[in-house]
Order: C-alpha cells, then sequence, then structure tokens
C-alpha cells in the first residue's frame, strides 16, 4: 500500500477510535432507522462482508488459487483493508451515536475491536517484522566486522594488553561522536562489541513485542466472527421489527 493509501487508511482509523464518542456531544435517535441512516448501514455491512470474504480466500486453497490467477495478493489486501475501514465509518455514521440496545453496543464495539486489532497486524506487527530482520542482517554483518577486528587485535601483542584500560576511554569517545579512538583495533573492538550487544538487545525485545502483536491477529479474527455474527442479528432484528420509516 502507497503511502497516500497509507494516510488515507490512518486518517479513518482515527476517525473511528474517536468518532464513537460523539455521543458525548451528540445523539440522534431516529437517524439509524431511517431512510437515509439505514442506507448507510447497509453499505456499510456490504463492504464489511466483502471484506470478511479475504478470509475465505486466503485459507481455502483452492478459492486462492482461483482467485489469484486474476488478482494479485496486494490487491486483495488492500480490498481487504478499504473496504472494511470504510465499512465500518459507515457503520458508525448508522449508529446515530444511539447506544441504548445491548445487540447495538455489543455491534458497535466488535467493529472497533475488529478494526483496531486489524490495524495492529497490518502496520504495527508488519513493521516490527521487517525492522527485525533488518536488524539481524545487520547484525550479521556487525559480527563478522567484530570477529575482523578481533583478528587484527590478537596479532598485536601491545593493544591486546591495553584492551582492559582502553573500554571505558573508547565508550565515552565513541558517545561524543568522535571517530579517532576507534582508529586503534582496541578501540575499534570495543565499539563494535558494544554495538554488537545493543543489536542483540534490541532484536530480543523486537521478538517479545512480535509475539505479544501475534495475539492482534487472533483477536482480529475471533472478533470479526462475533462480528458477522452480531450484524446477522441486528439484520433479523431489523427485519423482525419492522422498518422504521414505513411505521
Amino acid at each position: 500500500m502507497k503511502d497516500r493509501g497509507r494516510l488515507l487508511v490512518t486518517s479513518i482509523f482515527a476517525v473511528l477510535i474517536f468518532g464513537w464518542l460523539g455521543f458525548l456531544v451528540h445523539t440522534s435517535p431516529r437517524f439509524a432507522g431511517s431512510g437515509l441512516g439505514s442506507a448507510f448501514g447497509i453499505a456499510g455491512a456490504s463492504l464489511m462482508l466483502v471484506s470478511a470474504t479475504y478470509v475465505v480466500v486466503k485459507r481455502v486453497p483452492f478459492i486462492r488459487r482461483w482467485v489469484n490467477k486474476s488478482i494479485r495478493q496486494n490487491t486483495l489486501i488492500s480490498i481487504h483493508i478499504y473496504t472494511g475501514i470504510v465499512g465500518a465509518l459507515l457503520g458508525l455514521i448508522h449508529t446515530g451515536h444511539k447506544y441504548d440496545s445491548p445487540l447495538g453496543i455489543a455491534l458497535t464495539a466488535a467493529m472497533l475491536l475488529v478494526i483496531v486489532s486489524g490495524f495492529t497486524v497490518k502496520y504495527l506487527l508488519t513493521y516490527v517484522t521487517t525492522d527485525m530482520k533488518d536488524k539481524l542482517a545487520l547484525l550479521q554483518t556487525a559480527r563478522g566486522d567484530l570477529d575482523s577486528a578481533w583478528g587484527v587485535l590478537e596479532s598485536s601483542h601491545r593493544e591486546k594488553k591495553d584492551l582492559p584500560k582502553r573500554p571505558r576511554l573508547a565508550a565515552g569517545l565513541a558517545s561524543l561522536g568522535l571517530s579517532a579512538a576507534s582508529e586503534d583495533p582496541a578501540s575499534r573492538v570495543t565499539t563494535l562489541a558494544e554495538g554488537v550487544a545493543d543489536l542483540e538487545y534490541s532484536i530480543r525485545t523486537h521478538e517479545l513485542l512480535k509475539r505479544w502483536l501475534a495475539w492482534a491477529l487472533v483477536v482480529h479474527i475471533v472478533t470479526s466472527f462475533a462480528f458477522l455474527l452480531l450484524l446477522g442479528l441486528h439484520v433479523w432484528a431489523s427485519i423482525h421489527f419492522g422498518l422504521r420509516w414505513y411505521t
């Protein structure tokens, strides 16, 4: 997804996160059942149903192979994201900020959880995974440089002897951005070792964060099914109790 699309999705996401609080300043009790309100609701529900088909396409092999013949995977993901978040926005407008019934409250809460967990999986988890891969590659290079610098250090008896005396000085000069300390092998080994340690710590932190964020995918799938169930009940209740603009 390009930067412009990412900005659009993030903007709508922000509106959804804070927009549901509009009931504090505005409530329209009859809007949800009106013709215009129902149009928003039907359009929003339709878009979110289209978004939900991505799960079927992704999880069922023969359907995925058939769909991928005409639609690329990246396009499918974009359709999934755009239809889901725009559908949620239309659904939020449909409520008219009226949260009186338990079913309506549960449906709105499930819808917001689906969007929040999906946003987390798409952007935060993807960012952490990509950043961790980059740091793993950088760590491999840094370890190679450290081994090379250590080999140079071992070849010099004088530098090897001076190693215990220099780490604090080398670290202090490096923290000030001075490169002169890195000209001798002992200081270079110290600086590279500190860099390797920092990268290893950062990678372990990313691994922990990745495990926690992976739960967002589970929450996204579970709440998606819960949302579809609640949506079905909401549609049934609307039909069963009548469409308000006919009364």
